[in-house]
């Protein structure tokens, strides 16, 4: 017997460009734009599903498990321009845990810009 394919819960549908598998049509078109911009030369060392390990004033967060707690962006590069890194993060709707684990990355100093 076969189950029912399930649906994502924002309706973000799975799509692939060039090969690459992504999580949404938003992240793929994103990509695209990015790679433009590579080619380009206005930005360099482009990188997609890019962990950022979360640390407090104590050292590392963990999880429930002792994990190391991160969150992964969905792509980081550098800006030629300025010759900061830039992380970024194709969202349409931003959960509770998105929210608290971007505001403890904020508070290290990496900020995450939403497209």
């Amino acid at each position: 017997m076969r189950t029912a394919k399930r649906s994502n819960k924002y309706s973000a549908q799975r799509t692939t460009l060039d090969g690459i598998p992504f999580d949404s049509r938003r992240e793929a078109k994103r990509w695209a734009e990015l790679c433009l911009l590579e080619h380009a030369g206005e930005i360099a060392d482009l990188r997609r599903q890019v962990p950022l390990m979360l640390e407090g004033r104590d050292g590392p967060l963990l999880t429930r498990t002792g994990r190391r707690m991160r969150l992964t962006v969905d792509f980081a590069y550098t800006d030629l321009r300025t010759g900061l890194t830039v992380f970024e993060d194709a969202k349409g709707v931003p959960t509770r845990d998105y929210e608290v684990r971007r505001a403890v990355a904020a508070a290290q100093g990496m900020e995450i810009r939403e497209v």
